[in-house]
């Protein structure tokens, strides 16, 4: 185990950060045909009292986030003081069109590109437990609802009873609401984007398919998106971008019940292939020690050729 901590550390020591301009938490600049990397991987000291998951609400990063980015620290444990913590704040821009909304259910991540300037804002989200999974595929918002009443539906009612839950046909706004204050209905009417009143369900897999959001960041968005806004839903665990002549992969773990289909080392030499051609200097171990540690943060791993 030893060996593959000291592993995981060299490769967040080789990773290069690309500058980019935060106009709010968690919203940044957009560069065209310049770089496909947003924001930038940050290194703080705990201080007395904090845990991996307050740092990660402090700085807008989801519960796996900052578990997949501090390998060598147990979650569990209270963090000692000055300890190192690295902030996973930078991401390979998923791949598709960069438009409305497009969530990647691997990454646990939304990201929203501002209609009318050259913003992306990317937060954490949750996401279906397994058995509850929150479907791939192309929708758009239907609905806008503030201080939103729940109406659970009649599985939900019917699993909760199993543990011993019983729940009304309907759950008025207020601080028992699992919805929050605000609410996105997707086309796929039993589906929403919607805040929470347990926070730390965000960032994991906690909900029975609606996409969780921290309250502040439900509201932001709510703020800026309107009725008919796309919605695109994917599940990829390895992007790969382009920034200043450099080529990152960025590896995360995969949903549980894709761990058998997860992305081999062929499918990922694939991607890059057909991202950049081959006009590109790879270091092939490096992006091998990226898929096998899953960091979740833009490691470089080769270059363009001029």
């Amino acid at each position: 185990m030893a060996s593959m901590l000291t592993k995981a550390k060299l490769v967040l020591n080789i990773m290069l950060s690309v500058m980019s301009v935060s106009c709010i938490a968690g919203t940044f600049e957009l560069r065209p045909n310049k770089s496909d990397i947003i924001g930038n991987v940050e290194h703080i000291m705990a201080k007395p009292g904090d845990t991996l998951f307050s740092i990660g609400r402090k700085y807008d990063i989801g519960h796996v986030e900052m578990i997949e980015a501090n390998p060598d620290i147990d979650p569990k444990d209270p963090l000692e003081h000055r300890c190192e913590i690295v902030i996973p704040n930078e991401f390979v821009l998923p791949p598709g069109p960069r438009k409305g909304i497009v969530i990647n259910l691997a990454e646990l991540r939304l990201y929203y590109y501002h209609k009318n300037e050259p913003l992306v804002t990317s937060e954490p989200i949750g996401i279906g437990r397994q058995g509850w999974g929150t479907p791939v595929g192309d929708t758009t918002i239907i609905e806008k609802t503030k201080d939103p009443k729940w109406f659970p539906t009649e599985n939900i009612i019917n699993d909760s009873k199993k543990e011993g839950i019983f729940l009304p046909k309907v759950v008025e706004a207020g601080k028992d609401n699992p919805l929050g204050k605000y609410s996105l209905r997707l086309g796929w009417t039993e589906y929403l984007i919607h805040g929470t009143n347990h926070p730390e369900g965000v960032g994991r897999r906690s909900s029975a398919g609606c996409i969780r959001m921290f309250p502040e960041d439900i509201e932001y968005l709510f703020g800026l998106v309107k009725i008919g806004t796309s919605v695109r839903i994917i599940n990829e665990p390895v992007k790969i971008g382009w920034s200043d002549g450099g080529i990152f992969i960025e590896a995360h773990a995969p949903l549980r019940e894709d761990l058998e289909s997860l992305p081999d080392w062929i499918t990922a030499v694939d991607k890059v292939t057909n991202s950049f051609g081959e006009n590109v200097l790879i270091n092939w171990s490096i992006m091998q020690n990226a898929l096998n540690y899953h960091l979740g943060v833009p490691v470089l791993i080769g270059k363009e050729l001029s």
